[in-house]
């Protein structure tokens, strides 16, 4: 593998883009730093301990790499863009306009492309607006009635400047993910959502192995789970079950075309990590919605903390169930069974023993169901093992190590090292897979 990488930088244009991907995730770095105008960061970093428990705004944090918390001009990260892209993959199913343009091939997706980046924007003034507003009033940090200003001076020009900045980060994170695609190694979006939860890693870490009861043994054991649950999602995320096609020969003019075999690649994880942030964030509302009641003896505001931390046994029924619920609901969405069948038998194309139409339709839609059945169950695993595992040990702070973290770093990291060994290959190298 060291080999390989050595013959990646010694490829002149590969090691340019490699170095241009580095470069530009650096850069991204650097804005998660940068504070907006008129944040007393002096402020922020002595409530940093004080932050907020909840799973939703930690989600939204460790997705702008620790920005959201400190207020920075990248403070929303990539969020806004990740909600408008499942939202335009969403309306799909509502806008029949949005579904001609998928079909269109390379024109209908570029502007779907653009949709998104409207919508992009949109969700991120929208997003800017209630951070800043949840930062006055102290529940951003946990902090309400406190004399502490995180903004200073708390004036309707600072606040108007604040959402423009971070509106406008959101924008220039979105640039950067595209320069990344067009000019670096590719998949610029997924590059920039590794680089904010690999960020967050070595302090969580370190506050593990800095911790006074069993540090060295939890981290020992954070560290072969951590590893063991790797492997397993790269073997499940590697796994597919192949539908063999057969294409029938056809003459137009003078040539013969079809007769060829191949097959429809089936994913055991088909949602990916949408159903796992979808439940998170469900299940994130009802905390996010008690901050702003001061009735600390509110019976629905003790319910929910008595029940809904993430290390409850209501919380995890709900987290898998709702996990299991989106993985199916997604799949449906994305993989339409009777749109299959139809291509196929336009261009001639059958299963084997299967009649083309619906019975083809019926049998992919058979499939698919009990593929995805193992899958969700799957997801509901990898996404407890952290709430089952830190509840034993007794860690209560949010690490960036969860079900949603995990089948990112995996897929980014198998499509990246897959991107480098295609062009590898070009070069008649070896690659990192034999």
């Amino acid at each position: 593998m060291l080999g390989t990488f050595a013959k990646a930088f010694r490829t002149p244009d590969l090691r340019r883009k490699l170095l241009f991907t580095i470069g530009i995730m650096v850069l991204f770095r650097l804005g998660s730093f940068i504070p907006c105008p008129g944040v007393d960061y002096s402020v922020i970093n002595s409530i940093q301990k004080q932050a907020s428990d909840n799973d939703l705004l930690g989600l939204i944090n460790l997705f702008s790499g620790g920005g959201l918390l400190q207020l920075s001009v990248f403070a929303l990260g990539i969020m806004p863009y990740i909600t408008a892209s499942i939202i335009v993959q969403l309306l799909r199913v509502v806008i029949p306009r949005f579904e001609v343009l998928h079909k269109e091939g390379q024109s209908g997706q570029t502007k779907l492309t653009q949709y998104t980046r409207y919508l992009t924007i949109a969700l991120a003034i929208l997003q800017s607006t209630a951070v800043i507003t949840t930062a006055r009033s102290g529940a951003l940090f946990g902090t309400q009635g406190s004399d502490q200003q995180v903004i200073s001076p708390d004036t309707p020009m600072t606040v108007t400047l604040m959402i423009i900045t971070m509106t406008a980060g959101t924008g220039l994170i979105m640039w950067l993910g595209e320069l990344i695609t067009e000019k670096g190694v590719g998949n610029g979006m997924s590059l920039l959502i590794f680089t904010s939860i690999v960020a967050g890693f070595p302090g969580s870490m370190g506050q593990i192995l800095g911790s006074n009861v069993g540090g060295i043994v939890n981290f020992v054991v954070v560290i072969v789970v951590f590893v063991a649950v790797i492997g397993a999602i790269v073997f499940v995320e590697q796994s597919q079950r192949r539908i063999p096609v057969q294409y029938a020969k056809r003459m137009v003019g003078r040539r013969t075309y079809g007769g060829s075999t191949t097959y429809i690649p089936i994913k055991i994880n088909t949602a990916g990590v949408i159903p796992i942030i979808f439940s998170s964030s469900l299940l994130a509302l009802p905390s996010m919605i008690t901050q702003f009641i001061q009735d600390g003896s509110n019976p629905f505001v003790q319910w929910i903390a008595n029940n809904l931390s993430s290390t409850d046994a209501v919380y995890m029924i709900l987290y898998a169930g709702l996990t299991i619920f989106f993985c199916f609901f997604y799949t449906a969405i994305t993989f339409n069974p009777e749109e299959v069948a139809d291509n196929m038998k336009k261009y001639g194309g059958f299963i084997p023993g299967i009649r083309a139409g619906r019975p083809t339709a019926e049998y992919l839609n058979y499939v698919i169901n009990r593929i995805t059945t193992p899958g969700s169950i799957y997801l509901a695993v990898v996404a407890l093992i952290p709430q089952v595992l830190f509840g034993l040990m007794n860690i209560n702070q949010n690490l960036p190590f969860g079900g949603t973290t995990l089948l990112i770093i995996v897929g980014v990291g198998l499509d990246t090292v897959k991107q480098i060994e295609s062009q590898l290959q070009q070069r008649h190298y070896e690659g990192f897979l034999r």
